[in-house]
């Protein structure tokens, strides 16, 4: 039986993309998506930046996206991706925190630039 709930279409997805070339093969990687799955079900990780840029490109407007992307893959793609409205935070995940920091600073998406994962697990899930 079908159901008519006018409210469920005002309801705002929540999807936390994770970009990085090895979100497969770090296992710190891997839990920290666990994690994150607690407060953001649908965690969906991309190692391609274009795949991952069709992918936001082409997202409902609905949709709210939040970003978790690599130091070197934020460069190329943030700049791109930056005015979808569907994006609404970015967080840089790096090894290189002060040299991030200068690239993102441009950009009012980029809500942190980390380098300890519990950092950026606790950000995630004040913001």
């Amino acid at each position: 039986m079908a159901t008519n709930n006018t409210d469920d279409n005002n309801l705002e997805t929540f999807s936390l993309l994770w970009l990085d070339a090895a979100i497969h093969t770090n296992t710190e990687n891997q839990e920290a998506q666990k994690q994150l799955r607690a407060c953001i079900n649908h965690v969906i990780p991309f190692e391609d930046p274009n795949r991952c840029q069709r992918y936001i490109q082409t997202t409902s407007s609905q949709d709210r996206l939040v970003l978790i992307v690599s130091g070197r893959l934020g460069r190329e793609v943030v700049p791109l991706i930056h005015q979808i409205r569907q994006l609404s935070s970015v967080y840089v995940y790096c090894m290189d925190e002060e040299g991030n920091k200068k690239w993102a600073k441009d950009f009012k998406k980029v809500k942190a630039v980390v380098v300890n994962l519990n950092d950026l697990i606790f950000q995630i899930k004040t913001d």
